[in-house]
């Protein structure tokens, strides 16, 4: 079975400057998402769920972040068992991301 990876806020940084393919995904609640998110992240929460599951192919890689990092592991571990091959948790989650990219 296939497992995530738990990645740094310059690993993701990275991924995302480099692959244009990659599904973002905020776990935070939409107020939060709505006042600030990383720039092209899905808002996924219980009503859009399913959905996002039909559209996203499964070999598409996922980076998955919550506001510190905790919340966005149980999330990783769930899109796996989906059946999504390439799934990253964000250490320190949006917090540490807007601290290191305040202009992002």
């Amino acid at each position: 079975m296939a497992e995530f990876s738990r990645i740094s806020i310059d690993q993701a940084h990275a991924a995302l400057a480099d692959d244009e393919d990659v599904a973002i995904v905020d776990l935070r609640d939409a107020m939060s998402y709505k006042a600030r998110c990383i720039a092209g992240a899905i808002n996924l929460n219980n009503d859009n769920v399913r959905d996002f599951l039909a559209a996203t192919p499964r070999d598409r890689r996922v980076i998955v972040y919550c506001y510190h990092g905790n919340s966005s592991l149980n999330a990783a571990q769930f899109l796996v068992q989906q059946g999504f091959t390439t799934v990253a948790s964000v250490d320190g989650g949006f917090e540490a991301w807007h601290q290191r990219y305040p202009q992002d």
